[in-house]
């Protein structure tokens, strides 16, 4: 075993520490934690909990991962934390277990940085190469899919799904499912344009982009519903980005969405 595991850190009978792991001082790591191959705990980390933590992640400071959920209705249930690969989880971070009524697991997935005195809740999906900047919060349920960013001092509603490359301003407050390439901003979080930085750094091709440009203004202009007007987009358009973002408008959700203002 290579792990280099400081003299006074804690680490429980029964945890597993990959190849390379280094655990510094005053960690304390629980009996049903895994830690794969290089993750790097810099200092006083709590892990706990069925917690599994991906390869090359590195987690700083004061983090504390893997405690119960902050849910009333949690009654000690056994859950689980799974986080992916190579992820940055900066200081005083906290990310909490599943519970039995949200399906019992959170998940983080590879290549996120989650900074300083941010919040990843209970039953929490996160999606790969996510931001969430500092003293944001995620409450439970929430899906947040693949390159999505989060401005700091943000809020997400629990339940609420934040569709893939979608950016969320700083100082918001989201309560409804955003459309992905969404741009939300505003105190009250308003669907404010698309995210086209985003798109264009990601390398989407301009005919792609200008059909997301159209889709987005028959979304807040076309007749009927938002849902008929999705449908309609569905129908019309053959970009594989406009039918990403019907599929997420048409998929199940338990709230509403910020529409096109």
């Amino acid at each position: 075993m290579t792990a280099q595991i400081h003299p006074s850190a804690v680490v429980a009978d029964g945890a597993v520490i990959g190849d390379g792991c280094v655990i510094g001082p005053f960690c304390v790591i629980g009996p049903n934690v895994v830690l794969g191959d290089g993750v790097t705990l810099k200092s006083h980390v709590i892990v706990d909990g069925d917690t599994h933590i991906g390869e090359g992640t590195t987690i700083f400071p004061f983090a504390v991962i893997g405690e119960i959920p902050q849910d009333m209705k949690f009654s000690g249930e056994k859950t689980r934390l799974r986080i992916g690969a190579r992820n940055r989880i900066r200081e005083h971070v906290t990310m909490n277990t599943g519970t039995a009524g949200g399906g019992g697991e959170t998940r983080v997935g590879d290549d996120g940085l989650f900074m300083a005195g941010c919040h990843i809740a209970h039953d929490v999906q996160v999606g790969d190469r996510v931001i969430v900047v500092n003293s944001s919060a995620v409450a439970g349920h929430c899906i947040i899919e693949d390159d999505v960013i989060i401005g700091g001092l943000s809020g997400v509603h629990q339940f609420v799904r934040i569709g893939q490359g979608a950016i969320i301003g700083a100082v918001t407050m989201v309560t409804n499912d955003v459309v992905p390439h969404g741009l939300v901003q505003g105190p009250r979080g308003v669907l404010d344009g698309l995210n086209l930085v985003g798109l264009k750094r990601k390398g989407v091709d301009r005919a792609d982009i200008t059909a997301l440009r159209a889709a987005f203004q028959m979304l807040k202009d076309g007749e009927g519903t938002f849902q008929d007007r999705a449908r309609k987009l569905g129908a019309e358009s053959d970009s594989p980005h406009v039918q990403q973002m019907v599929a997420f408008i048409l998929g199940d959700t338990d709230r509403n969405f910020l529409t096109p203002g």
